[in-house]
């Protein structure tokens, strides 16, 4: 299992632009075969205020270069970046993959 880490950057008086794409494209992205572990939003009390991450979980390499072509092939997909780029959030998106460490109890 390998998990994509979307690090997502935007105009912050364009928070709700930015959540509704997210939630949009959450079917999008299942539908391409990912498997969503979460969108996390800034907050107001701590930190930058325009700076967003998501975690999709994906089996492994080929199965990404997999989703990342049928989600470019998506017409929903198409439409909800079309959205969020006319919105005016101007998101800026930095792929990585990360690793989960086990956790010791």
């Amino acid at each position: 299992m390998i998990t994509l880490c979307i690090r997502y950057k935007f105009n912050p008086e364009k928070t709700a632009d930015v959540l509704a794409y997210f939630e949009n494209e959450q079917r999008v992205i299942e539908r391409s075969g990912g498997t969503i572990v979460g969108y996390f939003m800034p907050t107001d009390f701590a930190g930058p205020t325009d700076e967003a991450i998501g975690l999709i979980d994906l089996p492994s390499v080929p199965v990404y270069e997999d989703y990342r072509r049928r989600l470019a092939e998506d017409a929903e997909h198409k439409t909800n970046i079309a959205r969020l780029t006319q919105s005016g959030a101007a998101v800026a998106m930095n792929r990585g993959f990360v690793q989960r460490v086990p956790v010791q109890r």
